[in-house]
């Protein structure tokens, strides 16, 4: 069973408002990116909510999901992705966290780093353009009490430099892996980015 995180419990506070919410093809940027998830190989997905919690909540309110309330989201996205493990089933053999303001990741991307998750022997799967680690980051689950007890420093980047004999880089050309939406013209380069991949696939 692959299971999915989406950190979705930020304060927005660079953006200005809560991005998660903005409007993103036929819906939000949070609901684009969970649609992806949902129709991608992972099993169950579960969205980790903090900031406007509600909000966020009531928008995704019909999708088959699990939310994962944060309290301590303020504390930055370890925090999250503590929450979002602690409430996994037993039966999930590895973990994918995905970004809640990533909304060019796409169902392929997906399926693909869970593909080598399970024909490789690596524990941890990183997507990686022009030599910089992105998102999604798939691991196994063997790692989950780690991450539950360490890392508090430096996040989940730690677990990449603690177990780097157990990371395969997964080369993309596409880099929406390495992009993220803190600012206004994030957003703006987002929507260009999927309207673009529209077009090319019309």
């Amino acid at each position: 069973m692959i299971c999915a995180i989406v950190l979705a419990a930020g304060c927005s506070s660079r953006m200005g408002t809560q991005k998660l919410l903005l409007p993103f093809g036929q819906g939000t940027v949070i609901s684009h990116i969970v649609n992806q998830l949902l129709k991608s190989k992972v099993t169950k997905t579960y969205v980790v909510v903090g900031h406007r919690a509600e909000q966020v909540i009531e928008e995704l309110s019909d999708k088959p999901i699990t939310i994962v309330h944060n309290p301590e989201y303020k504390s930055g996205m370890l925090s999250s992705v503590r929450a979002g493990i602690r409430d996994l089933p037993q039966e999930c053999d590895a973990v994918l966290i995905a970004l809640g303001d990533q909304p060019s990741i796409t169902i392929n991307l997906i399926d693909e780093i869970i593909r080598y998750f399970s024909v490789t022997d690596k524990k941890i799967i990183v997507p990686k353009y022009n030599d910089k680690r992105g998102h999604p980051i798939l691991f196994s689950n063997i790692f989950k009490n780690e991450i539950l007890t360490n890392f508090d420093d430096v996040g989940l980047r730690g677990i990449l430099r603690a177990h780097d004999n157990d990371v395969y880089e997964m080369n993309v050309t596409d880099c929406s892996v390495i992009s993220d939406m803190d600012y206004p013209q994030d957003y703006q380069q987002e929507i260009q980015r999927y309207n673009n991949r529209k077009e090319e696939m019309s």
